[in-house]
């Protein structure tokens, strides 16, 4: 229990958060909070367990909410059914590019993640018989549980929370599993790895996939919570940056990094929009100019982030008092 002492403190508060706090723009903070958390862990399983680093990552989060939307909106289908479609696309997606690019390593990798997100974007916004282009796709508001119509934000507060406890616990799986121990081998050492029979570029190839599937579902979700789909958001590079940033910022390659990362880089965006919401143009800059120093920071200072640099610091002083 104490390995999961920082989770249960975070997913515990978030639980009895609408218990006791009814006002819309804290719970919608909350929402984006764990929805943004729940999609970088899905990005910490490729890029942190298995040293697959993508700044495309966008594609599968794209390829989720397009496909709940145009299912809607096209042939009045269920989220549910748009969720799982856009689950096994972003799977196969993430398959083929996991085999054609699993040479690759490092930049090269990453590089071809932006080309095929932005591939998409291309493909988006410029087909306008089925996608709308780029004026975007409304999700239509259909109450109920199977069209995911929640107009109350406490109703999306526990199924966001549903969401990010099956991606907290699937980054546990990979930290206490077989599976999860080779991918660390291969993650450190491929050439070592191969060298003991494990079998890297089927397990990173793996690890993409499941990453892809769960980075799509979490983009139904928030697609459906929006309420519009912009091909120029769901495909951009900024959006793929932010997962890997909430990762790497809060620990990447640990369970709980992803949402100590979004609970710190969404209550910042929170607080600038707040506070320079009347400087025009400004807080754009101000978010680069603040991410780029945070991660500047991590990097040199804290390169383990933040979840290790705490559990360093609290084995320390279980040392010391037991001296």
């Amino acid at each position: 229990m104490r390995r999961h002492a920082l989770a249960l403190a975070v997913f515990g508060a978030a639980a009895l958060t609408p218990l006791v706090i009814h006002d819309g723009f804290f719970l919608d903070s909350l929402i984006l909070i764990l929805m943004w958390g729940a999609v970088s862990g899905a990005w910490n399983v490729a890029g942190g367990y298995a040293g697959q680093v993508s700044l495309g990552h966008s594609a599968f989060f794209g390829i989720g909410a397009y496909s709940a939307a145009l299912m809607a909106t096209r042939w009045n289908a269920s989220p549910w059914l748009g969720m799982l479609a856009g689950a096994v696309i972003a799977t196969g997606a993430g398959l083929i590019i996991g085999y054609l690019s699993n040479r690759l390593k490092g930049p090269y990798f990453a590089l071809a993640t932006i080309a095929f997100s932005q591939v998409l974007l291309i493909v988006a916004s410029r087909w306008r018989a089925f996608t709308a282009g780029s004026e975007g796709v409304p999700v239509p508001f259909r109450p109920g549980f199977w069209t995911l119509g929640f107009a109350s934000k406490v109703s999306w507060v526990y199924l966001v929370l549903c969401l990010a406890l099956a991606v907290y616990f699937v980054q546990v799986y990979l930290e206490r599993s077989r599976i999860g121990y080779r991918l660390a081998g291969v993650r450190e050492d491929e050439d070592a790895a191969q060298a003991l029979g494990i079998p890297s570029r089927r397990l990173k190839v793996m690890a993409v996939a499941a990453s892809a599937a769960l980075t799509s579902v979490c983009g139904t979700l928030w697609a459906q919570y929006v309420g519009f789909v912009d091909p120029f958001y769901v495909f951009s590079v900024d959006l793929s940056i932010r997962f890997s940033l909430n990762a790497i910022i809060g620990g990447i390659g640990t369970a709980m990094g992803p949402f100590v990362g979004s609970i710190l880089i969404t209550s910042l965006e929170t607080f600038l929009r707040a506070a320079f919401s009347d400087i025009r143009g400004g807080l754009v800059g101000i978010y680069l100019i603040i991410y780029g120093c945070l991660l500047i920071v991590v990097v040199r200072f804290i390169p383990q982030g933040l979840v290790g640099w705490f559990g360093q610091r609290i084995r320390a002083v279980r040392r010391y008092a037991r001296a």
